[in-house]
């Protein structure tokens, strides 16, 4: 009888634990849906202002071909190189949720001024403020897409749901790109600027208000783990003041130390191996075969073997 018993009790705590199970699926599954909308929206709106921008800098500022071009090309750069700032700040200090929010809203308000200013024939200079926040907002995407890879464990059936995420992530942004190329832009020359220009703007209100949406959905397990410009100061200043200190031979002296959840003892970073790939570089040998033991080995100035692979990712563009 104890044995049915326990037997039972076995079998209804699996049940329980893959009710569980099901239920985070189905709200991991609805909460990268509303990701996917929110990538796609945002495309959408950002290509309905971009690809017909060259005509609004002639017909309505008077612009002349070439000062209107130039003025979308300084744009377009500007709205390719916010993206660093935007990885930086989720990884470092905001985390991704919040730099994702912060980016939409900003979005909006540049939608919003470019809408007004289309709207009312105001000057320029409102018109150019509302598209450069446009490009800050713009920035969310790479953050975006890191985001949706932390909804996803590491096991390997959470593995194929992630890749299979971001086929449908790059599919999202595809569908967004070509309505807001070819729709929007039927608009703007069929109906005018107003409407044109008013759509990316509340579309890019809907984005906010599904990414709000889905908040009780999202992991947001992964905090920002402090400036990496930080850590790579801490390697170099540890590695000038010991690399008198001789390496060991076993090399997993230089491991860091083994967890259950991936993550390495820096908050936000995922535990890094250890990598031979630099010890044979001349430039490299005070830090590679002698320091990062150093880190592991000394009481003093603890550096963790992560910060200084941080460092070695960046040494091959320097060398």
């Amino acid at each position: 009888m104890e044995a049915v018993e326990v037997e039972s009790k076995g079998s209804h705590g699996g049940d329980a634990d893959d009710r569980r199970t099901s239920r985070n699926d189905r709200r991991s599954s609805w909460g990268c849906t509303l990701l996917l909308v929110n990538n796609s929206l945002q495309y959408m709106s950002y290509f309905g202002l971009s690809t017909n921008l060259v005509n609004y800098f002639k017909v309505e500022l008077h612009a002349d071909s070439k000062s209107a071009a130039n003025s979308v090309t300084n744009w377009v750069g500007t709205s390719a190189i916010t993206p660093l700032a935007a990885a930086f700040l989720a990884d470092s200090f905001l985390g991704r949720y919040w730099t994702i929010t912060l980016c939409l809203v900003i979005s909006v308000a540049g939608y919003g001024v470019v809408t007004a200013s289309a709207s009312a024939a105001l000057q320029s200079a409102v018109f150019y403020a509302g598209l450069y926040l446009v490009a800050l907002g713009g920035a969310v995407s790479p953050v975006m897409a890191s985001f949706g890879a932390d909804q996803f464990g590491d096991d390997e059936s959470e593995l194929g749901r992630q890749s299979s995420f971001f086929n449908w992530f790059y599919f999202s942004i595809n569908v967004g790109s070509l309505i807001g190329g070819t729709v929007l832009v039927w608009v703007q020359t069929a109906h005018g600027w107003r409407l044109g220009y008013g759509i990316p703007a509340l579309l890019s209100v809907v984005a906010v208000a599904l990414f709000s949406a889905g908040t009780g959905a999202y992991r947001t397990h992964q905090p920002p783990g402090g400036s990496p410009l930080t850590r790579i100061a801490q390697v170099v200043v540890a590695a000038v003041r010991k690399c008198d200190v001789e390496a060991p031979d076993d090399v997993a002296l230089l491991h860091e130390y083994d967890g259950d959840d991936g993550m390495s003892a820096i908050q936000g970073s995922r535990r890094l191996v250890h990598t031979d790939q630099f010890r044979s570089a001349p430039v490299l040998a005070s830090v590679a075969s002698t320091c990062t033991d150093i880190f592991l080995l000394t009481t003093r100035r603890l550096v963790l073997v992560a910060s200084l692979h941080l460092v070695q990712l960046f040494l091959p563009f320097m060398i």
